[in-house]
């Protein structure tokens, strides 16, 4: 932590603090890190819970006590041009997009974070649990073929039983059109709405399911739209299959978009 600012230290202990607290809280275990330790550098392509990522966070934290590297997730450049947030993002070592600073990350083999999901699939009504929701969302594949990064699917139980989803949160933004299409949620907590109430004291059990690899065989086309297709599914489809199997349920493709 030597070459990071006073406030991007603060900002990581502050963070490490949190979801090491978070993890205790949730009684939270990885099953199948076993795949995270073969597969570096490696893009880590999760479901995203409600309504946040919080297993990923978790995951973060636990990868840190293991071996002194966190996974690096992505978030939006516009973080770096507020001196606050810019401190979290160096802190917690945030990826923004700048391709010098990704190329880096891959060089020095460190896991990379995606949830193509988004806050599309977190900011649902308590309809809609546990199933894949990535659209047309393919942007990770082309970044795993670019770089050459095998995809490892991961998912967790317990993420969308923290709290209990009232409405379509993108729904509502478009509807309300709300600035940034932030999502316009409401969630219930033990103590009322998020984010004023804390989540529910649920189990959280990370499966990591074994790398995928497809998409860098010789002869596939990212280009091709049958075939990006076709790896999105399989890749949508593995994450899938990891929560039905963690929650004993039987694996539903379709649900898979």
């Amino acid at each position: 932590m030597s070459g990071l600012s006073r406030g991007a230290r603060l900002a990581r202990a502050a963070w490490l603090g949190y979801w090491s607290a978070m993890r205790r809280y949730h009684r939270y275990e990885v099953v199948g890190e076993a795949h995270l330790a073969a597969a570096r550098p490696a893009l880590i392509v999760g479901y995203h819970g409600r309504p946040i990522a919080h297993d990923l966070c978790m995951l973060q934290v636990h990868q840190w006590e293991r071996d002194g590297r966190m996974p690096r997730a992505f978030i939006h450049g516009a973080f770096e041009r507020n001196a606050v947030l810019r401190a979290v993002v160096d802190g917690v070592e945030f990826l923004t997009g700048d391709e010098a600073q990704l190329r880096e990350a891959i060089a020095r083999g460190d896991l990379l974070m995606v949830t193509p999901g988004g806050t599309r699939e977190g900011c649902r009504s308590a309809l809609h649990r546990y199933e894949v929701d990535w659209g047309n969302r393919r942007g990770y594949l082309k970044l795993a073929a670019k770089y050459k990064l095998p995809i490892i699917p991961s998912a967790a139980t317990g993420v969308d039983d923290m709290f209990v989803g009232l409405n379509d949160g993108d729904a509502w933004s478009r509807r309300l059109r709300v600035p940034h299409r932030m999502p316009a949620w409401l969630g219930v907590g033990p103590l009322g709405l998020w984010p004023l109430s804390p989540p529910f004291p649920v189990k959280v059990t990370q499966l990591i399911g074994a790398p995928i690899t497809a998409h860098l065989e010789a002869g596939r086309d990212l280009r091709d739209p049958a075939t990006l297709d076709a790896l999105h599914r399989e890749v949508a489809g593995a994450v899938q299959a990891l929560l039905d199997t963690a929650r004993g349920r039987p694996h539903s493709p379709h649900t898979t978009t």
